[in-house]
Protein backbone atom coordinates (compact mmCIF):
# COMPACT_ATOMS: atom_id res chain seq x y z
CA UNK A 1 0.00 0.00 0.00
CA UNK A 2 1.37 3.59 -1.08
CA UNK A 3 0.67 6.22 1.12
CA UNK A 4 0.06 9.27 -1.12
CA UNK A 5 1.42 12.51 -0.30
CA UNK A 6 -0.01 15.67 0.96
CA UNK A 7 -0.74 17.24 -1.87
CA UNK A 8 -2.95 14.67 -3.18
CA UNK A 9 -5.01 14.98 -0.02
CA UNK A 10 -4.80 19.20 -0.03
CA UNK A 11 -5.83 19.42 -4.05
CA UNK A 12 -9.12 17.30 -3.15
CA UNK A 13 -9.76 19.38 0.19
CA UNK A 14 -9.68 22.52 -1.80
CA UNK A 15 -11.49 20.60 -4.59
CA UNK A 16 -14.41 20.20 -2.23
CA UNK A 17 -13.68 17.54 -0.55
CA UNK A 18 -13.57 17.80 3.07
CA UNK A 19 -13.64 14.52 4.68
CA UNK A 20 -9.81 14.16 2.68
CA UNK A 21 -8.91 16.38 5.76
CA UNK A 22 -9.51 13.44 8.38
CA UNK A 23 -6.12 12.38 6.75
CA UNK A 24 -3.89 15.06 6.71
CA UNK A 25 -5.43 15.71 10.56
CA UNK A 26 -4.45 12.19 11.42
CA UNK A 27 -1.29 12.05 10.12
CA UNK A 28 -0.26 15.22 12.05
CA UNK A 29 -2.55 15.16 15.03
CA UNK A 30 0.17 13.49 17.33
CA UNK A 31 3.34 16.18 16.45
CA UNK A 32 0.77 19.17 16.66
CA UNK A 33 -0.24 18.09 20.31
CA UNK A 34 3.81 17.24 21.67
CA UNK A 35 4.74 20.64 20.37
CA UNK A 36 1.66 22.42 21.81
CA UNK A 37 2.34 20.38 25.14
CA UNK A 38 5.83 21.14 24.89
CA UNK A 39 5.00 25.16 24.88
CA UNK A 40 2.29 25.18 26.68
CA UNK A 41 3.07 22.32 29.81
CA UNK A 42 -1.04 21.99 30.09
CA UNK A 43 -2.89 19.25 28.78
CA UNK A 44 -6.56 20.91 28.35
CA UNK A 45 -4.60 23.66 26.73
CA UNK A 46 -2.40 21.68 24.59
CA UNK A 47 -5.93 20.30 23.16
CA UNK A 48 -7.28 23.38 22.82
CA UNK A 49 -4.31 24.69 21.02
CA UNK A 50 -4.16 21.31 18.65
CA UNK A 51 -7.83 22.04 17.77
CA UNK A 52 -7.38 25.68 17.05
CA UNK A 53 -4.47 24.46 14.70
CA UNK A 54 -6.10 22.55 12.78
CA UNK A 55 -9.44 24.54 12.83
CA UNK A 56 -6.61 27.21 11.00
CA UNK A 57 -5.01 24.74 8.70
CA UNK A 58 -8.09 24.21 7.17
CA UNK A 59 -9.39 27.57 6.26
CA UNK A 60 -5.90 28.73 5.26
CA UNK A 61 -5.79 25.40 2.96
CA UNK A 62 -6.02 27.33 -0.35
CA UNK A 63 -2.79 29.68 0.63
CA UNK A 64 -0.28 26.77 0.91
CA UNK A 65 2.06 27.65 -1.79
CA UNK A 66 4.04 24.23 -1.63
CA UNK A 67 7.40 26.47 -0.72
CA UNK A 68 8.11 24.46 2.36
CA UNK A 69 7.48 21.26 3.61
CA UNK A 70 3.42 20.94 4.31
CA UNK A 71 4.69 19.55 8.11
CA UNK A 72 6.55 22.84 8.21
CA UNK A 73 3.88 24.84 7.39
CA UNK A 74 1.39 23.37 9.96
CA UNK A 75 4.03 23.39 12.32
CA UNK A 76 4.82 27.35 12.33
CA UNK A 77 1.23 27.50 12.57
CA UNK A 78 0.94 25.38 15.62
CA UNK A 79 3.70 27.46 16.94
CA UNK A 80 2.15 31.00 16.53
CA UNK A 81 -1.19 29.75 17.90
CA UNK A 82 1.01 28.86 20.91
CA UNK A 83 2.60 32.08 21.23
CA UNK A 84 -1.22 33.83 21.20
CA UNK A 85 -2.32 31.87 23.86
CA UNK A 86 1.24 32.28 25.86
CA UNK A 87 0.62 36.27 25.01
CA UNK A 88 -3.02 35.93 25.98
CA UNK A 89 -2.46 34.62 29.54
CA UNK A 90 0.83 36.86 30.04
CA UNK A 91 2.49 34.15 31.43
CA UNK A 92 5.91 34.49 33.01
CA UNK A 93 9.04 32.48 31.29
CA UNK A 94 10.49 29.61 33.63
CA UNK A 95 13.95 31.03 34.12
CA UNK A 96 17.09 28.55 34.09
CA UNK A 97 20.24 29.74 34.78
CA UNK A 98 23.19 28.49 32.66
CA UNK A 99 26.21 27.48 34.68
CA UNK A 100 29.19 28.07 32.38
CA UNK A 101 29.40 24.83 30.83
CA UNK A 102 32.38 23.48 28.70
CA UNK A 103 31.92 21.36 25.52
CA UNK A 104 33.97 18.61 27.19
CA UNK A 105 31.06 18.71 30.32
CA UNK A 106 28.60 18.94 27.52
CA UNK A 107 29.81 15.71 26.26
CA UNK A 108 29.95 14.34 29.38
CA UNK A 109 26.44 14.64 30.20
CA UNK A 110 25.66 13.40 26.36
CA UNK A 111 27.60 10.53 27.40
CA UNK A 112 26.16 9.67 30.79
CA UNK A 113 22.96 9.82 28.58
CA UNK A 114 23.84 6.98 26.56
CA UNK A 115 24.01 4.53 29.55
CA UNK A 116 20.85 4.81 30.04
CA UNK A 117 17.76 2.29 28.70
CA UNK A 118 16.55 3.99 25.91
CA UNK A 119 13.19 4.27 28.04
CA UNK A 120 14.99 5.62 30.84
CA UNK A 121 16.69 8.41 28.65
CA UNK A 122 13.54 9.54 27.05
CA UNK A 123 11.76 9.93 30.09
CA UNK A 124 14.22 12.20 31.35
CA UNK A 125 14.67 14.08 28.34
CA UNK A 126 10.88 14.40 28.19
CA UNK A 127 10.60 15.57 31.91
CA UNK A 128 13.51 17.76 31.63
CA UNK A 129 11.95 19.47 28.64
CA UNK A 130 8.63 20.20 30.79
CA UNK A 131 10.96 22.54 33.09
CA UNK A 132 12.20 24.46 30.09
CA UNK A 133 10.86 27.98 28.91
CA UNK A 134 7.89 26.67 26.00
CA UNK A 135 10.09 28.06 23.33
CA UNK A 136 13.30 25.98 24.19
CA UNK A 137 11.37 22.95 24.49
CA UNK A 138 9.70 23.71 21.43
CA UNK A 139 13.04 24.38 19.56
CA UNK A 140 14.72 21.54 20.88
CA UNK A 141 11.50 18.62 20.28
CA UNK A 142 11.26 20.08 16.50
CA UNK A 143 15.21 19.43 15.72
CA UNK A 144 15.81 16.48 18.02
CA UNK A 145 12.18 14.74 17.97
CA UNK A 146 10.88 15.48 14.60
CA UNK A 147 14.31 15.44 13.28
CA UNK A 148 13.45 18.70 11.31
CA UNK A 149 16.36 20.71 9.31
CA UNK A 150 17.49 23.85 10.84
CA UNK A 151 15.62 25.45 7.66
CA UNK A 152 12.56 23.89 8.41
CA UNK A 153 13.01 25.15 11.69
CA UNK A 154 14.06 28.71 10.42
CA UNK A 155 10.69 28.61 8.44
CA UNK A 156 8.59 27.31 11.13
CA UNK A 157 9.82 29.83 13.52
CA UNK A 158 10.24 32.90 11.85
CA UNK A 159 14.22 33.30 12.23
CA UNK A 160 16.87 33.30 10.52
CA UNK A 161 19.43 29.62 9.91
CA UNK A 162 22.19 31.16 12.18
CA UNK A 163 19.56 32.08 14.55
CA UNK A 164 18.13 28.70 14.62
CA UNK A 165 22.15 27.30 15.15
CA UNK A 166 22.55 30.10 17.92
CA UNK A 167 19.30 29.12 20.07
CA UNK A 168 19.62 25.37 19.24
CA UNK A 169 23.50 25.76 21.13
CA UNK A 170 21.84 27.72 23.92
CA UNK A 171 18.75 25.56 24.18
CA UNK A 172 21.06 22.29 24.08
CA UNK A 173 23.24 24.45 26.97
CA UNK A 174 20.01 24.91 29.08
CA UNK A 175 19.02 21.28 28.57
CA UNK A 176 22.71 19.92 29.66
CA UNK A 177 22.15 22.63 33.52
CA UNK A 178 18.78 20.57 34.02
CA UNK A 179 20.20 17.12 32.97
CA UNK A 180 23.08 17.43 35.09
CA UNK A 181 21.18 18.26 37.95
CA UNK A 182 18.98 15.14 37.68
CA UNK A 183 21.65 12.77 36.78
CA UNK A 184 23.10 11.05 39.56
CA UNK A 185 25.97 12.10 40.62
CA UNK A 186 28.16 9.57 40.52
CA UNK A 187 27.44 8.41 36.53
CA UNK A 188 28.88 12.29 35.95
CA UNK A 189 31.48 11.46 38.07
CA UNK A 190 32.83 8.39 35.97
CA UNK A 191 33.00 10.42 32.89
CA UNK A 192 34.51 13.30 34.11
CA UNK A 193 37.78 11.31 34.98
Amino acid sequence: MTIKDDQYYITKITQGDTNSFTVLVDRYKDLVYTLAIRMLKNKEEAEEVSQDTFLKVFKSLAKFKGESKFSSWIYRIAYNTCLDKIRKQKRDPIVVTIDEFTEHQVITVDNALDKLIAQERKQVIHDCLQLLPSDVGFLLTLYYFEEQSIEEISKVIGISTANVKVKLFRSRKKLATILRKRLEPEIINYYER
